[in-house]
């Protein structure tokens, strides 16, 4: 046939015509494009989408965002989280204090925002759920999307008890003063406790002694409520307790409130992300702006940005950057995904990427510089107290060892000369004296970070506030909102990626999905819960998630093939990125992650399985090791959230599953949704076959923006040459031997 035979072509033009209806809109129609598609295929019209189950129709109805705005709060939402509240502040203390910033931002822009990027812009381009992405780019690799799914259930019932653990002191603000504000007292008979100084009452010669709580005077009014009223802990997680209703009672009201919010999808936590995700940021300023007019706040932020350069250049720091910034925005548990699905195709997704990532960082900074200056207030508080228990003690001494001064009014400047004659005299051994060294740098250097930082340190802060349970209530809320919003991503990496893929009603697998979460979640809501928090947070998420982020960083630069992946974004963006995301994609991150992976894997391997537990005998922290049973849980918890990869990879490379290959013979995207065409298993395809029969793809009609064309095909033969050419906006994709079956 004359390859550029203009009377043949028209022939074959009327022979299609006869055998496919509809196929592609006609050229007289473009107004009203793929509104009614079939393909006639072995005598069958053949509907559907590219998951299968759905039609076009559905397609068009699948929800978005109402607004940009929304959309990017949704996004900073769900990776602002309480981590930037008290993880960052803690490693900030940790590491350097300002000096831990530089290797941070450094991480960020090799490490972040390149995968970012890369989540935001192949949920865009798909248009699906985890599940249907990796799915997508490469049938062999469709466990990446299971493993997401299955981290983001494991964080889901335990992060929500962080967020029910806020509602209960949320609850507990509304008096005056704060319950945890000072020890309880407790009474007994005399001979039963001695005290230095009780309150005594005498009724019938019997005398009763009204004393401290004595796990509390040991430890502090704060640290006692946590403990003891809140969570009412075990020693050891071996002992369960039953369960604890009040907590209980918190965890039902946060599942609630979550199902409530998620029940529509998008359209209703769409509109909650307007509050929950400003609302953190009201609550910041309005408590730097009150931590900077209390006394001792500029010592906590002078600490905070002294850098300790010696420090920066260990190799623990960057590894516990990298850790953060992996965290930080959410990558790898499908939510990123999962929100980008319901854009616009051509949503400026780079922009949206270094948007949300720098707003990110400044929220980390912001929550640094107020806990600092809470914690420098804190701790300013705590001096101004050791001085005066010291001043008590001095004044007992033999005038020989201090000067013969005022001892009921000394300055702060005398104090410490005193201090420093008394450490010269007893060779740097006060506390031979009773005497402690109060010194705010020491003070500051207690680290502090989770709900230790939240539910004991700044509790303890906010009591000399003005107006305590204002204060108190405001923070609590805050941590409410922020644990909502980061809750409402990881809940949709598991609904979208299981409704695009089963075809389920939304409102049935949210309902299903918080009632099953609840149930399991009543482990951690019992009195020993608080172990098996921590053990979920350390071991279900950490290297699961690694090993996912890195198969997807492999399965877009190596196995889709990065070059095709850059034509996909300049396509979908209207520009070419940066040619510093391909080197960056392609090698650098690879090579960070794996990095990364090994020395968390060596880290893991060096220090056994243990936890923080409470001594209430000794009202303080023990470090414990793990029962047999316990470390069991842990590495389970590891090899289950990873263990959809292999077997989906052996299920499709045994050809238990069938492929891709199988189902679907072409997907195209126009207008922001997929079309699909389903040809049948086994049918081979040449070099002509993706075109019109008989048409080179030289003399293809070439897509025009906007313009959708009818292009025909021909009915299946014998030879099993089914057409597939459907063009628009989006490229066309078959699945031929000349085209990867995972081209976008």
């Amino acid at each position: 046939m004359p390859k550029n035979s203009k009377a043949v072509k028209r022939e074959l033009d009327d022979d299609v015509k006869e055998s496919v209806k509809d196929l592609l809109s006609n050229e007289d129609a473009c107004d009203d494009p793929f509104k009614k598609s079939s393909l006639i295929v072995d005598n069958h019209d053949v509907e559907g989408d590219v998951e299968g189950g759905g039609s076009d129709s559905e397609e068009e109805e699948r929800p978005a965002w109402n607004s940009k705005l929304q959309y990017i709060l949704a996004q900073v939402g769900f990776s602002v989280g309480l981590g930037n509240v008290w993880r960052f502040p803690y490693l900030c203390q940790k590491n350097g204090g300002g000096a831990y910033l530089v290797p941070y931002v450094i991480l960020l822009i090799l490490i972040g925002i390149p995968l970012f990027f890369l989540e935001l812009a192949v949920g865009q381009r798909i248009r699906r759920g985890s599940i249907g992405v990796w799915n997508y780019i490469s049938p062999r690799l469709g466990g990446i999307g299971f493993a997401s799914c299955l981290v983001c259930f494991f964080v889901a019932l335990y992060y929500n008890v962080i967020i029910s653990w806020s509602l209960f002191y949320f609850t507990q603000s509304f008096q005056q003063p704060l319950p945890w504000n000072e020890c309880p007292v407790v009474n007994t008979t005399v001979g039963e406790w001695r005290a230095s100084s009780v309150l005594t009452s005498s009724t019938a010669d019997i005398y009763q002694v009204y004393l401290l709580d004595p796990e509390c005077a040991k430890s502090s009014a704060t640290t006692y409520y946590w403990y003891r009223q809140a969570l009412d802990i075990t020693d050891t997680v071996s002992e369960s307790g039953g369960l604890n209703w009040r907590m209980t009672l918190c965890l039902l009201a946060a599942w609630t409130v979550v199902c409530l919010a998620m029940i529509k999808g998008i359209q209703s936590s769409g509109k909650v992300m307007y509050f929950s995700s400003l609302f953190p940021y009201v609550v910041l300023i309005c408590f730097l702006v009150q931590a900077l007019l209390l006394e001792g706040s500029v010592d906590g932020i002078r600490y905070m940005f002294t850098p300790k350069l010696e420090i920066m250049l260990e190799v623990k720091v960057w590894r516990e950057a990298a850790t953060q910034v992996f965290f930080a925005l959410g990558l790898g548990f499908g939510g990123v995904i999962a929100f980008s699905s319901y854009n616009k195709r051509d949503n400026n997704c780079h922009f949206d990427a270094v948007l949300v990532a720098f707003i990110n960082f400044f929220t980390s900074v912001l929550a640094t510089l107020v806990v600092f200056a809470v914690l420098g207030f804190k701790a300013n508080v705590m001096i101004k107290s050791c001085k005066e228990s010291n001043m008590i003690i001095m004044r007992t001494l033999e005038p020989s060892l201090v000067p013969t001064l005022n001892l009921t009014q000394v300055s702060n400047e005398t104090y410490e000369h005193m201090f420093r004659e008394l450490q010269q005299l007893t060779a740097n051994n006060v506390s031979s004296l009773g005497l402690e060294n109060c010194n705010i740098e020491a003070e500051l250097n207690k680290s502090v970070q989770g709900t230790g930082l939240a539910f004991i340190a700044f509790t303890e802060a906010m009591t000399h506030f003005p107006a305590p349970p204002f204060w108190s209530i405001m923070f609590f809320f805050m941590l409410i909102n922020l644990g909502l919003g980061s809750m409402f991503g990881t809940i949709e990496g598991i609904l979208t990626p299981l409704i695009d893929n089963f075809k389920v009603r939304k409102e049935f697998l949210t309902l299903g999905c918080c009632v099953l979460a609840f149930i399991i979640g009543l482990m951690f809501v019992q009195r020993s819960g608080n172990y098996f928090v921590a053990m979920f947070d350390d071991y279900s998420a950490t290297l699961p998630l690694l090993i996912v982020v890195i198969l997807e960083n492999i399965a877009i630069a190596w196995i889709y093939g990065i070059d095709k992946f850059f034509e996909d974004l300049r396509d979908m963006l209207g520009f070419t990125p940066y040619r510093f995301y391909y080197y960056m994609w392609k090698f650098v991150t690879p090579v960070l992650l794996l990095l990364l992976l090994g020395s968390s894997f060596v880290q893991l391997v060096m220090e056994p399985p243990k936890y923080n537990s409470w001594d209430h005998n000794e009202a303080r922290e023990a470090i414990k090791s793990y029962p047999p049973w316990a470390v069991v849980i842990c590495i389970s918890l590891v090899v289950l959230a990873i263990l959809p990869v292999p077997t989906i990879l052996c299920l499709r490379y045994f050809k238990v599953i069938a492929g891709k290959s199988n189902s679907h013979s072409a997907v195209s995207y126009s207008k922001a949704r997929m079309i699909n065409d389903v040809g049948r298993p086994g049918e081979e395809e040449d070099d002509d076959a993706s075109l019109i029969k008989g048409k080179m793809p030289s003399e293809a009609p070439s897509p025009m923006p906007g313009i959708y064309r009818k292009h025909s095909g021909h009915t299946p033969g014998p030879d099993g040459d089914a057409p597939n050419g459907c063009y628009g906006i989006g490229y066309l994709m078959a699945d031929s031997p000349d085209m990867p079956e995972s081209d976008l």
